[in-house]
């Protein structure tokens, strides 16, 4: 009786698996590890990131000395997104704007190059895991369901080489076969979730990239006319 328990119990199952099955048992027990790995440092650099940029677009509203914060901004974080997006268009227009006969359009479209690149980058950086997390969420209970489908075959074809086939005689077979679905849900549901849910704010913190752009070439553009800037009040 013990050692039919000991069978039936989940880790028996996995141990007397057939191999097809327990190969697809790993790989979806990796994928949810690296999952895991990559919704811990995901969760981590855009908590960083939001928090720097809502950091770093107070500190640029409040002062009226742009080339003084660009000095300071030099070593700026790897997660510090607006920072890195403010040193490529101010120092674009650094550049531009002591080029002789240049026109002030001219340096403004400019900037406007460096800022798309910028942000290009930013992008990238944003959503860097984000294709694995869709790929495991989407793809492992199909892989779950293959390993239910090779285990229930391999259960029937044992039956036709039994005289009377009995509940205990399949019972394991289809059990060892649905942990594989299991296991797949298992992987497949938090990387969905986490999918959605840092798409989200990624995009969130793309629009906000993109507004300080905007922002930051009307300062620029109001300096290269001669439109005194006024910082915002703290």
């Amino acid at each position: 009786m013990h050692s039919s328990l000991e069978h039936m119990s989940a880790w028996g199952l996995v141990r007397d698996a057939s191999p097809v099955v327990q190969a697809v048992m790993l790989i979806l027990v990796m994928a949810s590890l690296i999952s895991w790995y990559l919704i811990i440092q995901r969760g981590s650099v855009l908590r960083r990131s939001e928090r720097l940029l809502n950091d770093f677009q107070r500190q640029f509203r409040e002062t009226g000395d742009l080339a003084r914060l660009h000095r300071e901004s030099q070593a700026a974080h790897v997660d510090a997104g607006l920072q890195r997006i403010f040193l490529a268009g101010y120092g674009e227009f650094s550049q531009l704007q002591h080029q002789p006969g240049i026109a002030p359009e001219a340096v403004i479209e400019g900037v406007e190059r460096s800022l798309y690149v910028a942000i290009a980058e930013q992008e990238e950086r944003l959503e860097t895991g984000l294709p694995f997390l869709a790929t495991v969420g989407s793809v492992s209970p199909y892989i779950g369901l293959f390993g239910t489908v090779w285990g229930i075959m391999n259960s029937f074809l044992g039956l036709s080489q039994v005289q009377q086939a009995t509940l205990s005689t399949v019972a394991p077979g289809i059990a060892e076969a649905l942990i594989a679905t299991a296991i797949g849900l298992f992987a497949a549901i938090p990387a969905v979730m986490a999918y959605n849910r840092f798409a989200a704010r990624s995009q969130r913190l793309i629009a906000r990239y993109y507004s300080f752009g905007n922002e930051l070439q009307a300062r620029l553009h109001r300096r290269l006319h001669g439109v005194p800037v006024v910082a915002a009040a703290a």
